[in-house]
Protein backbone atom coordinates (compact mmCIF):
# COMPACT_ATOMS: atom_id res chain seq x y z
CA UNK A 1 0.00 0.00 0.00
CA UNK A 2 1.13 3.28 -1.22
CA UNK A 3 1.85 6.24 1.80
CA UNK A 4 -0.42 9.55 0.90
CA UNK A 5 1.62 12.65 0.54
CA UNK A 6 3.23 14.26 3.70
CA UNK A 7 0.92 17.31 3.91
CA UNK A 8 2.17 20.41 2.83
CA UNK A 9 0.80 22.80 5.86
CA UNK A 10 1.72 21.31 9.19
CA UNK A 11 -0.42 21.68 12.02
CA UNK A 12 0.65 22.67 15.47
CA UNK A 13 -0.80 21.55 18.20
CA UNK A 14 -1.05 24.80 19.94
CA UNK A 15 -4.34 25.20 18.90
CA UNK A 16 -5.34 22.23 20.77
CA UNK A 17 -3.44 22.87 24.32
CA UNK A 18 -4.98 26.41 24.06
CA UNK A 19 -8.63 25.61 22.91
CA UNK A 20 -9.73 21.87 24.21
CA UNK A 21 -10.76 20.83 26.83
CA UNK A 22 -8.75 19.28 29.64
CA UNK A 23 -10.83 16.69 29.54
CA UNK A 24 -9.13 15.00 26.26
CA UNK A 25 -7.14 11.75 26.39
CA UNK A 26 -6.33 9.76 23.36
CA UNK A 27 -4.43 12.64 21.98
CA UNK A 28 -2.31 12.92 25.07
CA UNK A 29 -0.97 9.60 24.83
CA UNK A 30 -0.36 10.01 21.04
CA UNK A 31 0.83 13.26 20.20
CA UNK A 32 0.55 12.98 16.37
CA UNK A 33 -1.85 14.75 14.31
CA UNK A 34 -3.18 12.37 11.93
CA UNK A 35 -4.48 13.37 8.35
CA UNK A 36 -5.42 10.16 6.60
CA UNK A 37 -6.71 6.67 7.30
CA UNK A 38 -7.37 3.86 4.99
CA UNK A 39 -8.27 0.25 5.96
CA UNK A 40 -6.17 -1.22 9.11
CA UNK A 41 -3.52 2.25 8.53
CA UNK A 42 -3.24 5.88 9.83
CA UNK A 43 -0.83 8.37 9.00
CA UNK A 44 0.45 11.79 10.31
CA UNK A 45 1.26 14.69 9.07
CA UNK A 46 4.73 14.01 8.25
CA UNK A 47 3.37 10.71 6.31
CA UNK A 48 4.41 8.11 8.89
CA UNK A 49 2.18 5.41 8.64
CA UNK A 50 0.38 3.65 11.76
CA UNK A 51 -1.32 0.49 12.56
CA UNK A 52 -4.04 0.48 13.95
CA UNK A 53 -5.19 -1.75 16.60
CA UNK A 54 -7.90 0.66 18.73
CA UNK A 55 -10.21 0.92 16.25
CA UNK A 56 -11.77 3.89 17.21
CA UNK A 57 -12.51 2.05 20.41
CA UNK A 58 -14.43 0.01 18.87
CA UNK A 59 -16.32 2.11 16.48
CA UNK A 60 -13.77 1.07 13.25
CA UNK A 61 -14.56 -2.80 12.97
CA UNK A 62 -14.15 -2.92 9.42
CA UNK A 63 -11.38 -0.37 9.37
CA UNK A 64 -11.08 3.41 7.95
CA UNK A 65 -12.86 4.36 4.74
CA UNK A 66 -14.18 1.15 3.50
CA UNK A 67 -14.33 1.27 -0.28
CA UNK A 68 -17.81 -0.22 -0.23
CA UNK A 69 -19.53 2.29 2.45
CA UNK A 70 -17.52 4.86 0.87
CA UNK A 71 -18.85 4.64 -2.09
CA UNK A 72 -22.34 4.66 -1.10
CA UNK A 73 -22.11 7.36 1.02
CA UNK A 74 -20.44 9.03 -1.74
CA UNK A 75 -23.68 8.33 -3.83
CA UNK A 76 -26.05 9.56 -1.39
CA UNK A 77 -24.60 12.78 -1.28
CA UNK A 78 -23.80 13.61 -4.62
CA UNK A 79 -27.93 13.17 -4.92
CA UNK A 80 -28.72 15.45 -2.45
CA UNK A 81 -30.81 13.24 -0.31
CA UNK A 82 -31.47 14.27 3.16
CA UNK A 83 -28.86 13.78 5.59
CA UNK A 84 -31.51 14.95 9.16
CA UNK A 85 -34.38 13.78 9.12
CA UNK A 86 -35.40 13.02 13.23
CA UNK A 87 -37.37 10.17 13.39
CA UNK A 88 -39.23 10.73 9.79
CA UNK A 89 -39.22 7.88 7.20
CA UNK A 90 -36.72 7.93 4.51
CA UNK A 91 -35.77 5.50 1.64
CA UNK A 92 -31.91 5.02 3.81
CA UNK A 93 -33.68 4.11 6.88
CA UNK A 94 -35.59 1.54 5.43
CA UNK A 95 -32.63 0.12 3.04
CA UNK A 96 -30.83 -0.55 6.91
CA UNK A 97 -34.53 -1.70 8.49
CA UNK A 98 -34.83 -4.51 5.97
CA UNK A 99 -31.09 -5.23 5.21
CA UNK A 100 -31.13 -5.77 9.29
CA UNK A 101 -34.02 -8.24 9.64
CA UNK A 102 -33.20 -10.21 6.17
CA UNK A 103 -29.14 -10.28 7.18
CA UNK A 104 -29.17 -10.24 10.83
CA UNK A 105 -32.18 -11.08 12.21
CA UNK A 106 -33.47 -13.36 10.24
CA UNK A 107 -30.99 -16.04 9.82
CA UNK A 108 -30.73 -16.22 13.25
CA UNK A 109 -33.79 -16.60 14.25
CA UNK A 110 -34.13 -13.35 16.25
CA UNK A 111 -37.26 -11.46 16.33
CA UNK A 112 -36.50 -7.14 17.82
CA UNK A 113 -38.22 -4.38 17.54
CA UNK A 114 -34.97 -1.63 16.26
CA UNK A 115 -35.18 1.83 18.48
CA UNK A 116 -33.10 4.33 17.04
CA UNK A 117 -31.80 6.08 20.01
CA UNK A 118 -29.61 9.00 20.79
CA UNK A 119 -26.24 8.30 18.27
CA UNK A 120 -24.16 6.99 21.52
CA UNK A 121 -23.67 4.20 23.38
CA UNK A 122 -24.89 5.38 26.38
CA UNK A 123 -28.18 6.73 25.06
CA UNK A 124 -28.76 3.11 24.09
CA UNK A 125 -28.10 2.21 27.40
CA UNK A 126 -30.31 4.56 28.83
CA UNK A 127 -33.13 3.49 26.33
CA UNK A 128 -32.85 -0.21 27.49
CA UNK A 129 -33.12 0.57 31.16
CA UNK A 130 -36.47 3.18 30.38
CA UNK A 131 -37.88 -0.20 28.44
CA UNK A 132 -37.07 -2.57 30.84
CA UNK A 133 -38.34 0.22 33.71
CA UNK A 134 -41.40 0.69 32.54
CA UNK A 135 -42.46 -2.97 30.86
CA UNK A 136 -41.67 -4.53 34.84
CA UNK A 137 -42.58 -1.98 36.82
CA UNK A 138 -39.71 -2.38 38.55
CA UNK A 139 -36.61 0.28 39.01
CA UNK A 140 -33.41 -1.79 40.24
CA UNK A 141 -30.68 -2.63 37.92
CA UNK A 142 -28.73 -5.62 38.58
CA UNK A 143 -24.98 -4.72 36.91
CA UNK A 144 -21.69 -6.39 37.16
CA UNK A 145 -18.30 -5.37 38.45
CA UNK A 146 -15.97 -3.57 36.30
CA UNK A 147 -18.61 -2.85 33.28
CA UNK A 148 -18.71 0.18 31.98
CA UNK A 149 -22.17 1.62 30.10
CA UNK A 150 -21.34 4.79 29.44
CA UNK A 151 -21.09 8.21 30.79
CA UNK A 152 -24.61 9.64 31.14
CA UNK A 153 -25.62 9.41 34.66
CA UNK A 154 -28.09 6.09 33.97
CA UNK A 155 -25.39 4.39 32.39
CA UNK A 156 -22.68 5.38 34.57
CA UNK A 157 -25.04 4.28 37.19
CA UNK A 158 -24.39 0.99 36.43
CA UNK A 159 -20.98 1.25 35.45
CA UNK A 160 -18.40 -0.17 38.03
CA UNK A 161 -15.30 2.19 37.40
CA UNK A 162 -15.06 4.90 40.49
CA UNK A 163 -12.94 7.34 39.15
CA UNK A 164 -15.91 7.62 36.25
CA UNK A 165 -18.60 7.45 38.83
CA UNK A 166 -17.40 10.48 40.52
CA UNK A 167 -17.22 12.72 37.52
CA UNK A 168 -20.87 12.54 37.51
CA UNK A 169 -21.05 14.63 40.74
CA UNK A 170 -24.07 13.45 42.38
CA UNK A 171 -25.68 9.60 43.98
CA UNK A 172 -26.26 7.39 41.42
CA UNK A 173 -28.92 5.11 42.82
CA UNK A 174 -31.27 2.03 41.02
CA UNK A 175 -28.39 0.03 40.39
CA UNK A 176 -27.04 -2.77 42.41
CA UNK A 177 -22.75 -4.31 41.44
CA UNK A 178 -22.54 -7.96 41.64
CA UNK A 179 -19.61 -10.10 41.04
CA UNK A 180 -18.78 -10.79 37.25
CA UNK A 181 -17.79 -14.34 36.14
CA UNK A 182 -13.75 -15.04 37.50
CA UNK A 183 -14.13 -11.96 40.38
CA UNK A 184 -12.17 -13.13 43.24
CA UNK A 185 -9.80 -14.66 40.79
CA UNK A 186 -12.51 -17.48 40.20
CA UNK A 187 -12.58 -18.39 43.96
CA UNK A 188 -16.43 -17.94 43.94
CA UNK A 189 -19.45 -19.42 41.97
CA UNK A 190 -20.71 -15.97 40.75
CA UNK A 191 -24.17 -16.85 39.22
CA UNK A 192 -24.89 -19.23 42.39
CA UNK A 193 -24.24 -15.93 44.83
CA UNK A 194 -26.30 -13.76 42.07
CA UNK A 195 -29.72 -16.51 42.36
CA UNK A 196 -28.89 -16.88 45.95
CA UNK A 197 -29.02 -12.59 46.51
CA UNK A 198 -32.45 -12.57 44.82
CA UNK A 199 -34.08 -15.21 46.47
CA UNK A 200 -32.92 -14.27 50.08
CA UNK A 201 -35.54 -12.16 51.60
CA UNK A 202 -32.84 -10.48 53.67
CA UNK A 203 -30.11 -10.29 50.94
CA UNK A 204 -30.82 -6.56 50.60
CA UNK A 205 -31.07 -6.94 46.37
CA UNK A 206 -35.18 -5.83 45.07
CA UNK A 207 -36.13 -8.17 42.69
CA UNK A 208 -34.86 -5.75 39.53
CA UNK A 209 -36.36 -4.96 35.99
CA UNK A 210 -33.28 -6.31 34.47
CA UNK A 211 -29.80 -7.21 34.34
CA UNK A 212 -27.35 -5.88 32.58
CA UNK A 213 -24.20 -7.73 30.84
CA UNK A 214 -21.25 -7.48 28.81
CA UNK A 215 -19.96 -10.63 27.44
CA UNK A 216 -16.59 -9.13 27.10
CA UNK A 217 -15.98 -6.12 29.31
CA UNK A 218 -13.98 -3.79 26.71
CA UNK A 219 -13.11 -1.25 29.42
CA UNK A 220 -13.13 -3.52 32.81
CA UNK A 221 -9.81 -5.57 31.90
CA UNK A 222 -11.28 -7.69 28.85
CA UNK A 223 -12.51 -9.79 31.23
CA UNK A 224 -15.02 -12.39 29.10
CA UNK A 225 -18.20 -14.25 30.05
CA UNK A 226 -17.99 -17.83 29.19
CA UNK A 227 -20.49 -19.49 26.83
CA UNK A 228 -22.01 -21.79 30.00
CA UNK A 229 -22.20 -18.35 32.73
CA UNK A 230 -24.28 -16.58 30.10
CA UNK A 231 -26.73 -19.73 29.66
CA UNK A 232 -27.13 -20.05 33.77
CA UNK A 233 -27.10 -16.36 34.12
CA UNK A 234 -30.21 -16.33 31.17
CA UNK A 235 -32.01 -19.02 33.46
CA UNK A 236 -31.69 -17.35 36.49
CA UNK A 237 -33.46 -14.29 35.09
CA UNK A 238 -36.18 -15.96 33.19
CA UNK A 239 -36.94 -17.90 36.01
CA UNK A 240 -37.60 -15.13 38.44
CA UNK A 241 -39.22 -12.27 35.21
CA UNK A 242 -36.28 -10.28 34.92
CA UNK A 243 -35.26 -9.00 31.92
CA UNK A 244 -31.65 -9.42 30.05
CA UNK A 245 -29.90 -6.47 28.27
CA UNK A 246 -26.59 -7.60 26.58
CA UNK A 247 -24.47 -4.36 25.99
CA UNK A 248 -22.80 -5.40 22.53
CA UNK A 249 -21.80 -1.70 21.95
CA UNK A 250 -17.81 -2.68 22.18
CA UNK A 251 -18.46 -6.39 21.51
CA UNK A 252 -20.83 -6.42 19.25
CA UNK A 253 -20.89 -6.06 15.09
CA UNK A 254 -18.30 -8.60 14.31
CA UNK A 255 -15.67 -8.34 16.94
CA UNK A 256 -15.74 -11.81 18.93
CA UNK A 257 -16.21 -13.51 15.63
CA UNK A 258 -19.95 -13.21 14.84
CA UNK A 259 -21.95 -10.23 14.30
CA UNK A 260 -23.92 -10.62 18.32
CA UNK A 261 -21.04 -11.42 20.63
CA UNK A 262 -23.78 -13.15 22.57
CA UNK A 263 -24.62 -15.55 19.42
CA UNK A 264 -21.53 -18.29 20.86
CA UNK A 265 -23.66 -19.03 23.58
CA UNK A 266 -27.36 -19.18 22.67
CA UNK A 267 -28.77 -16.99 25.14
CA UNK A 268 -31.42 -14.37 23.51
CA UNK A 269 -31.19 -11.13 25.29
CA UNK A 270 -34.48 -9.71 25.91
CA UNK A 271 -32.71 -6.28 24.78
CA UNK A 272 -29.36 -5.48 22.83
CA UNK A 273 -27.28 -2.45 22.99
CA UNK A 274 -25.67 -1.49 19.52
CA UNK A 275 -23.68 1.35 18.20
CA UNK A 276 -20.15 2.35 17.96
CA UNK A 277 -19.46 -0.15 14.50
CA UNK A 278 -23.44 -0.46 14.18
CA UNK A 279 -22.92 2.47 11.06
CA UNK A 280 -19.72 0.63 9.82
CA UNK A 281 -17.70 3.78 8.90
CA UNK A 282 -17.60 5.50 12.33
CA UNK A 283 -20.67 7.75 12.14
CA UNK A 284 -22.85 8.29 15.31
CA UNK A 285 -25.32 5.50 14.92
CA UNK A 286 -26.84 3.24 18.14
CA UNK A 287 -29.86 1.84 18.19
CA UNK A 288 -31.73 -0.52 21.23
CA UNK A 289 -33.29 -4.11 20.01
CA UNK A 290 -36.03 -4.95 22.01
CA UNK A 291 -38.44 -7.86 21.88
CA UNK A 292 -41.76 -7.06 20.27
CA UNK A 293 -43.94 -7.55 23.50
CA UNK A 294 -41.71 -5.13 25.52
CA UNK A 295 -42.19 -1.98 23.08
CA UNK A 296 -43.99 -0.27 25.69
CA UNK A 297 -42.56 3.09 25.70
CA UNK A 298 -45.67 5.96 24.14
CA UNK A 299 -43.92 7.87 21.06
CA UNK A 300 -41.81 10.58 22.42
CA UNK A 301 -41.07 9.18 25.70
CA UNK A 302 -36.97 8.40 24.15
CA UNK A 303 -36.59 10.98 21.28
CA UNK A 304 -33.07 12.25 20.15
CA UNK A 305 -32.60 15.27 17.55
CA UNK A 306 -30.31 13.12 16.02
CA UNK A 307 -31.80 9.39 15.72
CA UNK A 308 -32.33 9.63 12.12
CA UNK A 309 -28.64 9.95 10.74
CA UNK A 310 -29.38 9.25 7.25
CA UNK A 311 -25.61 9.03 5.84
CA UNK A 312 -25.34 6.28 8.85
CA UNK A 313 -28.07 4.59 7.56
CA UNK A 314 -26.36 4.59 4.30
CA UNK A 315 -22.63 3.13 5.57
CA UNK A 316 -24.70 0.83 7.61
CA UNK A 317 -26.37 -0.82 4.98
CA UNK A 318 -23.35 -1.09 2.83
CA UNK A 319 -21.71 -2.34 5.85
CA UNK A 320 -24.39 -5.55 6.69
CA UNK A 321 -24.14 -6.31 2.78
CA UNK A 322 -20.48 -7.90 3.39
CA UNK A 323 -22.41 -10.11 6.33
CA UNK A 324 -24.40 -11.17 3.49
CA UNK A 325 -21.73 -13.76 2.27
CA UNK A 326 -21.33 -16.25 4.82
CA UNK A 327 -17.27 -16.04 3.36
CA UNK A 328 -17.30 -13.04 5.26
CA UNK A 329 -17.87 -14.28 8.91
CA UNK A 330 -15.21 -17.26 8.19
CA UNK A 331 -12.60 -14.86 7.44
CA UNK A 332 -13.15 -12.93 10.65
CA UNK A 333 -13.03 -16.40 12.75
CA UNK A 334 -9.71 -17.18 11.06
CA UNK A 335 -8.29 -13.60 11.80
CA UNK A 336 -9.60 -14.58 15.19
CA UNK A 337 -7.88 -17.94 15.35
CA UNK A 338 -4.56 -16.18 14.52
CA UNK A 339 -4.76 -13.62 16.86
CA UNK A 340 -5.43 -16.23 19.61
CA UNK A 341 -2.51 -18.24 18.73
CA UNK A 342 -0.48 -15.69 18.83
CA UNK A 343 -1.04 -14.21 21.74
CA UNK A 344 -1.36 -17.29 23.55
CA UNK A 345 2.68 -17.71 22.50
CA UNK A 346 3.89 -14.19 23.05
CA UNK A 347 2.11 -14.50 26.84
CA UNK A 348 3.82 -17.53 27.21
CA UNK A 349 6.86 -16.43 27.10
CA UNK A 350 6.96 -13.62 29.54
CA UNK A 351 5.85 -15.13 32.69
CA UNK A 352 8.54 -13.07 34.57
CA UNK A 353 5.77 -10.04 33.66
CA UNK A 354 2.85 -12.03 35.17
CA UNK A 355 1.61 -12.34 31.35
CA UNK A 356 -1.87 -13.29 30.42
CA UNK A 357 -3.87 -13.46 27.56
CA UNK A 358 -7.94 -11.83 28.45
CA UNK A 359 -10.56 -11.42 26.04
CA UNK A 360 -12.24 -12.84 23.04
CA UNK A 361 -12.16 -13.07 18.77
CA UNK A 362 -10.26 -9.84 17.79
CA UNK A 363 -11.28 -7.77 21.40
CA UNK A 364 -8.39 -9.12 23.10
CA UNK A 365 -5.67 -7.97 25.72
CA UNK A 366 -2.48 -8.86 27.29
CA UNK A 367 -3.07 -8.56 30.80
CA UNK A 368 0.30 -8.09 33.16
CA UNK A 369 0.47 -8.11 36.64
CA UNK A 370 3.51 -5.89 37.24
CA UNK A 371 2.00 -2.29 37.50
CA UNK A 372 2.50 0.09 34.17
CA UNK A 373 3.90 -2.53 32.23
CA UNK A 374 0.88 -2.17 30.08
CA UNK A 375 0.64 1.50 30.06
CA UNK A 376 4.96 1.30 28.95
CA UNK A 377 4.39 -1.36 26.29
CA UNK A 378 1.61 0.62 24.70
CA UNK A 379 4.03 3.73 24.77
CA UNK A 380 6.83 1.64 22.83
CA UNK A 381 4.06 -0.16 20.54
CA UNK A 382 3.36 3.84 19.45
CA UNK A 383 7.22 4.65 18.91
CA UNK A 384 6.91 1.36 16.63
CA UNK A 385 4.13 2.85 14.56
CA UNK A 386 1.08 0.24 16.16
CA UNK A 387 -1.86 2.09 17.79
CA UNK A 388 -2.96 0.52 21.14
CA UNK A 389 -4.50 1.42 24.66
CA UNK A 390 -4.66 0.01 28.08
CA UNK A 391 -8.05 -1.11 29.74
CA UNK A 392 -8.75 -2.36 33.34
CA UNK A 393 -9.48 -0.03 37.19
CA UNK A 394 -5.73 -0.15 37.04
CA UNK A 395 -4.38 -0.18 33.56
CA UNK A 396 -2.65 -3.50 33.16
CA UNK A 397 -3.88 -4.66 30.66
CA UNK A 398 -2.48 -3.86 27.10
CA UNK A 399 -6.16 -3.65 25.12
CA UNK A 400 -5.51 -4.71 20.97
CA UNK A 401 -8.72 -4.43 18.87
CA UNK A 402 -7.03 -4.78 15.48
CA UNK A 403 -10.25 -4.22 12.57
CA UNK A 404 -11.72 -7.21 11.80
CA UNK A 405 -10.80 -6.66 8.08
CA UNK A 406 -7.01 -6.53 8.87
CA UNK A 407 -5.25 -8.66 6.61
CA UNK A 408 -3.32 -11.14 8.14
CA UNK A 409 0.23 -10.36 6.97
CA UNK A 410 -0.68 -6.73 8.68
CA UNK A 411 -1.65 -8.72 11.88
CA UNK A 412 1.26 -10.07 12.34
CA UNK A 413 3.36 -6.94 11.82
CA UNK A 414 1.62 -5.09 14.35
CA UNK A 415 1.85 -8.25 16.45
CA UNK A 416 5.84 -8.49 15.92
CA UNK A 417 6.17 -4.87 16.82
CA UNK A 418 4.13 -5.33 19.88
CA UNK A 419 6.19 -8.51 20.88
CA UNK A 420 9.12 -6.47 20.32
CA UNK A 421 8.11 -3.66 23.00
CA UNK A 422 7.18 -6.45 25.42
CA UNK A 423 10.61 -8.03 25.44
CA UNK A 424 12.03 -4.64 25.88
CA UNK A 425 9.88 -4.49 28.83
CA UNK A 426 10.44 -7.71 29.88
CA UNK A 427 14.40 -6.62 29.90
CA UNK A 428 13.98 -3.88 31.74
CA UNK A 429 12.07 -5.05 34.36
CA UNK A 430 14.88 -8.07 34.95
Amino acid sequence: MDSPRVDEQIVETTVFEELESNVRTYCRRFPAIFTRARGDRMWDQHGREYLDFMAGAGALNYGHNHPTMKRALLGYLAEDRPVHTLDLHTPAKAAFLSAFRNVILAPRHLDYRVQFTGPTGANSVEAAFKVARRATGRSNIVAFTNGFHGGSLGALAASGNLSKRSAGGVSLGDVVHLPYEGYLAGSMDTIAYLEAVLDDPAGGVETPAAVVVETVQGEGGLAAAGGEWLRRLEQVVRDRGILLIVDDIQAGCGRTGRFFSFEEAGIRPDLVCLAKSISGFGLPMALTLIRPELDVLEPGAHAGTFRGNNLAFVTATAALSLWADPAFEKEIQSLCAEFDARLTELAGRHPGLGAEVRGRGLMRGLFFARPGVAAEVSRRAFERGVLTETSGARGQVLKLMPPVTTEPATLHTGLDRIADSVRECAADQS
